[in-house]
This record gives C-alpha cells, sequence and structure tokens, in this order.
C-alpha cells in the first residue's frame, strides 16, 4: 500500500479507547507488516505515553487538550487540539486511517481521510449515520478506499467481496440482543449504569455498551450499512443472534445465503481492515470450533421494548438531517445515563422528544450536519435536565 514494499503506515485515533487497544495489539503481532506514525487520543494519559514509547511514532495528537503544549520527545512530535488530529490524518507517512473514535466527534477526521486519499478503516459508526452522503462524495473526490470495523459490516464486506450489487436480495445484520435480552419491561426501568455495561459476548467501551443495550447500536448500523453497499433500508434486517458467533448474513437474488463466522473478538475485522482485500495468518487470533461452541439460534428483535432500533430506522428512511438528530439525542442520553441523571427508560424518551422537536431539514454540506447536531444536543440537554435525577 505505502507503494514501496514496506510496512502499512498507520494512524490509529483514539488509540487509548478499546478499537484502539484491539488495533495497537494485532498491529504489535505483525511488525514487519505495520508501523504506526500516529496516535491520537482525547487526553494526555499514561497509556497514551505508554503507547507512543512502545510504537515510537513520528506524531501524537491529544485533540481535546486544551492545556497542551506542543513538544518533542524521543523524536515523537506530541501537539494539541482538534486542527492537529486533522492535519495528522492528512500526513504523506499515514497510509491507513484507523478511526476508533467514539462519537460525532469521528466526523471531521474521517472526512479528512477520505479527502485526502487514504484507506479508511472505520470503526466510528457516527461518521456515516450523520454525514453517509458527504461522506461517499469524499471518498470519491480523494480516491482512496473505505474499508468497515465494525463485525457486522467486516462480515458482509467478506461475503460479496467480487459480487455485482445487483446480486444482493438482502443484508441480515446480527445483533446479540445486548444483557437485556430476557428481561421483561417493567424490570427495565430499574437498570442500573453498570448492568447495561455488562455485555454478555464483547468487550467494549462504556457508549457502544449502553447503545448495544438499547439496540441504538444496531439502528446505527443499519444506517451505515445502507451507505457502505447501496442497499435500500427495506432489505436490511436485524435479526438476534445471543453467541455472537455469525456476525452478518447476505442473501442473493438467486436465494443463496452466505454468512461470515468467527470467534466474537474485533481483532479480527481489525486486521481485515488493515490487509484488505488481502489476508495475514495470525495464530493469536482464536479459531471457531464448531463442535464446542454450543448451538446457534436466531430470534426477532423485540420493538416495544427497544424501540431506538425502530426510530433509527425511520431516521435513516427520512434522510437529511434526521439521523443527525437520532444520534445527537442519543449521545446526550447515554451520557445522561452513565452520569446517573436520567433512567435506562429516560434515554428513549430523551430520544423520541428530541426527533419530535428537532427541525428537519435537508444536508448539503458539512455545516447543515453541525448546525442540525448543535441544535439537537441542545433540546436534548434541556430534555434531559428536564426529567430530574435518578433516585
Amino acid at each position: 500500500m505505502t507503494g514501496t514494499g514496506g510496512p502499512i503506515r498507520v494512524a490509529v485515533l483514539g488509540a487509548t479507547g478499546s478499537i484502539g487497544i484491539s488495533a495497537l495489539k494485532v498491529i504489535r503481532r505483525h511488525p514487519d507488516r505495520f508501523r504506526v506514525t500516529v496516535l491520537t487520543a482525547n487526553r494526555s494519559v499514561d497509556t497514551l505515553a505508554r503507547q507512543a514509547h512502545e510504537h515510537a511514532p513520528a506524531c501524537v495528537v491529544v485533540s481535546d487538550d486544551g492545556a497542551f503544549s506542543s513538544c518533542e520527545e524521543n523524536g515523537t512530535a506530541w501537539v494539541g487540539g482538534r486542527d492537529a488530529l486533522i492535519d495528522a490524518v492528512r500526513r504523506p507517512d499515514v497510509d491507513v486511517v484507523l478511526n476508533g473514535l467514539v462519537g460525532f466527534a469521528g466526523l471531521e477526521p474521517s472526512l479528512a481521510a477520505l479527502e485526502a486519499g487514504k484507506r479508511l478503516a472505520l470503526a466510528n459508526k457516527e461518521s456515516l449515520v450523520t454525514a453517509g452522503e458527504l461522506m461517499l462524495r469524499a471518498l470519491a473526490r480523494g480516491g482512496g478506499s473505505l474499508v468497515p470495523i465494525d463485525s457486522e459490516h467486516s462480515a458482509i464486506l467478506q461475503c460479496v467481496e467480487g459480487r455485482p450489487r445487483s446480486s444482493i436480495a438482502r443484508l441480515v445484520l446480527t445483533a446479540s440482543g445486548g444483557p437485556f435480552r430476557e428481561w421483561a419491561g417493567e424490570r427495565l426501568r430499574h437498570v442500573r449504569p453498570a448492568d447495561a455495561l455488562n455485555h454478555p459476548t464483547w468487550d467494549m467501551g462504556a457508549k457502544i455498551s449502553v447503545d448495544s443495550a438499547t439496540l441504538a447500536n444496531k439502528a446505527m448500523e443499519v444506517i451505515e450499512g445502507h451507505f457502505l453497499f447501496g442497499v435500500p433500508y427495506e432489505k436490511i434486517e436485524v435479526v438476534v443472534h445471543p453467541q455472537s458467533i455469525v456476525h452478518s448474513f447476505v442473501e442473493f437474488v438467486d436465494g443463496s445465503v452466505v454468512a461470515q463466522l468467527g470467534f466474537p473478538t474485533m481483532e479480527l475485522p481489525i486486521l481485515y481492515a488493515l490487509t484488505h482485500p488481502g489476508r495475514v495468518d495470525d495464530p493469536e487470533l482464536r479459531t471457531f470450533d464448531p463442535v464446542r461452541f454450543p448451538p446457534l439460534t436466531f430470534e426477532e428483535p423485540d420493538h416495544e421494548r427497544f424501540p431506538l432500533l425502530r426510530l433509527g430506522y425511520e431516521a435513516g428512511r427520512s434522510g437529511g438531517t434526521a439521523p443527525v438528530t437520532f444520534n445527537a439525542a442519543n449521545e446526550v442520553a447515554v451520557s445522561a445515563f452513565l452520569a446517573g441523571e436520567i433512567s435506562f427508560a429516560g434515554m428513549i424518551d430523551v430520544v423520541v422528544q428530541t426527533l419530535g422537536r428537532s427541525p428537519h431539514r435537508g444536508v448539503t454540506d458539512l455545516s447543515d450536519v453541525l448546525e442540525a447536531d448543535r441544535e439537537a444536543r441542545n433540546v436534548a440537554r434541556g430534555i434531559a435536565a428536564g426529567m430530574g435525577s435518578v433516585a
């Protein structure tokens, strides 16, 4: 990819988060294939310093630390601020930008990477959810590539590789169902943040774990799938699969169904995104033994108990700023829930009311997205504050 036969040079955005840490584990096992040239995190923390010491990148960006002063240490330039983050993804010594940032903050780095013609290995759902059309335009202008890291979209990519999009009849995204799949509706009223963070099959950060518990995560993946694979919403379905072994299905027009299976680890789709379309042997990745694993089961999602999945579908179909509003309201709601300010059910109320109170407009450029996000966050914060504290 470098054009010189050398290692693939990687910028890891969100290096101290769950995706970033997993990515660096993968890179560590393949020192001849990959070299870290950029690391970024929101703040200057001990973890980031240790990562920089080990990987010796050319640049470390502390994106949200306003008090951070630029310096150089052992040949690594340490810089601060959002502008420095955008500059870092455009560096000529970066081949792959691995975006493991959480939330809307990941959008502008994604756009910058695509505009610069990089390969964007994308774990940041919000980029495509809030600005799918803008992302595709940036991809076309820059001439790079966009490879998903989400296990579901990585699975679909592997299933459709080399096949014309016209041959796809249906995408089926699998969902674990989260920790509350078997909880009765009344019991959901008493969910605590610690309960929502206790995911049954995946080890994820706090925001994504809560999104998985509400199925907002799956709603965002439906919107992502629409843009990634050019499939209309009516041909994208969700099925609950508690074992998290089948990562997604693709049904083709002749009735054939292809699925991708594997042990639930993010390291596999990360490695595939870094090497796509090739594959690299990695003996440390756990293999799937069909005899030792329990039977694989599937069930319909419960839209009554988990309405954010339906609301996400509706926002995606509406287009324009509706997905921006959905995402902004959800981010505010999750933050308030984790802080103990609203209940689990209150998160749903925040999203529903914000969608109802926010204007729906078209999107022509990034400023439209940024304005819609700002407006929706203000509305959502007001709604959350009006709910009062959780007893």
